[in-house]
């Protein structure tokens, strides 16, 4: 499986930096992930959704850590060629 686009929407927020959408193989998209800027530095958030109890389930994520890497190297990629162009 590989990120084969990556779609950046960036935002002026202090913490958040943008919204994302990925596409997985041509045939599979994830939306709404986002890139936050943490007390370690910038990372790549999973679409997640508010329950009831005012708790955040993420709706997609991936179940390992190369996975996880994998997406977030894109992600972040895609995010600094966004700012990159913007300049």
């Amino acid at each position: 499986m590989q990120v084969t686009e990556v779609n950046v929407f960036p935002v002026d927020e202090e913490k958040l930096k943008a919204y994302v959408t990925i596409t997985f193989d041509n045939c599979f998209v994830v939306r709404d992930l986002k890139i936050i800027n943490g007390k370690d530095g910038l990372f790549v958030a999973m679409p997640s959704k508010k329950r009831k109890d005012g708790t955040f389930k993420d709706t997609a994520h991936p179940l390992n850590n190369e996975t996880r890497d994998m997406i977030e190297s894109a992600v972040l990629a895609a995010y600094e060629a966004a700012l990159s162009s913007q300049e």
